[in-house]
């Protein structure tokens, strides 16, 4: 990190400790964010507090300063969250406009059954069931970068509803079980409170699949481009909006499609080993088995890959209109980037680290590393500014500022 990024991380480090307020915090945080940054392979509070004391006989009451910061300490998780991504948005426009909210929710894989929200179930970053916790995040996206804003743990009903397990976990009271959709809305919420630059919302079907997700996100004045599961129905829209024919799966729908030879190919980006291309169809439909003063024109854009018996994705979109097919498809394809932040931030900054079993230190500990990230990201759009997009495509530089 050079002489000038060391400034900007000071400045940076001054704004979040604006928000802290004590003078404590405000180092308590300086340490356990160059923790998570710096190049120890465990980002838990007991060796972050080893490499910043050089002398052993200090680790000890390091190691309690920044236990009582992550755990003990009464500040707000969202009002730091909400400066860092101020700040990372301050430089993510200069380079090119945010043009997706992408949800989505990874696992945190662990071994024993007393940190808060952890059971056997599924996740994606695992792709199986297994022991761990679940948590929701929403983000940013331009064309080239990708902002995790907000995460919030799931609390399966078994911890929701344990009284014995909330006290234990010091779940809030005002904390209620909510499905991981519920979560999202949360935090899609707070972000239109908070001004966040729009941008079409992505999700997979766990998402998409809703209906009251989707009239939400109207409500606020949001558009989407969501997955549905393939039983999800719909009616076919003639050239004059008209609704035609039955009501049909997505799935029976693609399948007449094919038949009749409609699906296109569409390569959406170049890969470094191979371009990045599948058959897409889009139909203009409405959703079927929803209240009428919530249907409203809609995209159907249904993707069938190579040698597939069956589409591997269908989305609903909302956007009245786009340039082109094309254009919609990178947009949608947008979400699978999240993966890749989820990497980085686990990866690099000790995100899935956080070995404490209560509530509030597992988000205290996830608000550090957005925070790391969000300047990370800044300092990659000051390092690429738009005339230098064509050659920095998304997450091609190292994560370390």
């Amino acid at each position: 990190m050079n002489a000038a990024a060391v400034q900007r991380l000071e400045r940076y480090f001054q704004r979040i400790g604006d928000v802290l307020g004590e003078e404590s915090r405000r180092g308590s945080f300086a340490h356990y964010a160059m923790g998570l940054l710096g190049d120890g392979e465990r980002k838990s509070v007991e060796p972050i507090a080893a490499r910043a004391c050089p002398a052993p006989g200090r680790v000890g009451a390091m190691h309690q300063r920044l236990l009582h910061f992550a755990v003990d300490s009464k500040w707000s998780d969202q009002d730091v969250r909400r400066a860092a991504a101020r700040y990372a948005l301050e430089a993510m426009p200069r380079r090119e406009p945010v043009d997706a909210w992408i949800v989505d929710d990874t696992g945190f894989l662990k071994q024993g059954k007393h940190s808060v929200g952890v059971q056997r179930q599924y996740t994606g970053s695992a792709g199986k069931i297994t022991n761990c916790q679940i948590g929701v995040s929403l983000s940013v996206a331009t064309r080239t970068e990708h902002l995790p804003l907000d995460f919030e743990l799931y609390l399966p009903e078994s911890w929701a509803n344990d009284e014995a397990r909330r006290r234990e976990a010091r779940i809030p009271p005002d904390v209620p079980f909510k499905t991981k959709p519920q979560l999202a809305l949360q935090m899609i919420d707070r972000a239109v409170q908070d001004g966040v630059h729009p941008g079409v919302v992505l999700g997979d079907t766990a998402y998409g699949t809703s209906s009251q997700f989707r009239a939400h996100l109207r409500s606020l004045g949001l558009h989407y481009a969501l997955a549905v599961e393939p039983q999800t129905t719909v009616c076919l829209l003639d050239e004059k909006g008209r609704p035609r024919g039955d009501a049909r799966s997505v799935s029976d729908l693609a399948l007449r499609i094919h038949e009749r030879g409609g699906f296109r190919r569409c390569t959406w980006r170049k890969g470094t080993q191979e371009d990045l291309s599948a058959c897409f169809a889009l139909r203009r439909v409405i959703a079927a088995g929803v209240p009428q003063r919530e249907q409203e024109p809609l995209w159907l854009l249904i993707e069938w890959r190579d040698d597939e018996p069956e589409p591997a994705n269908y989305f609903l979109v909302s956007l009245p209109e786009f340039r082109t097919k094309k254009q919609l498809i990178r947009l949608v394809m947008q979400r699978w980037r999240t993966e890749r932040a989820y990497e980085d931030l686990t990866g690099e900054l000790g995100l899935d680290h956080y070995e404490g079993r209560r509530f509030p230190g597992w988000h205290h500990h996830v608000s550090v590393a957005l925070c790391c990230y969000a300047f990370i990201v800044a300092e990659r759009a000051r390092r690429f500014p738009p005339s230098a997009r064509g050659t920095a495509e998304a997450h091609t530089q190292p994560l370390q500022a």
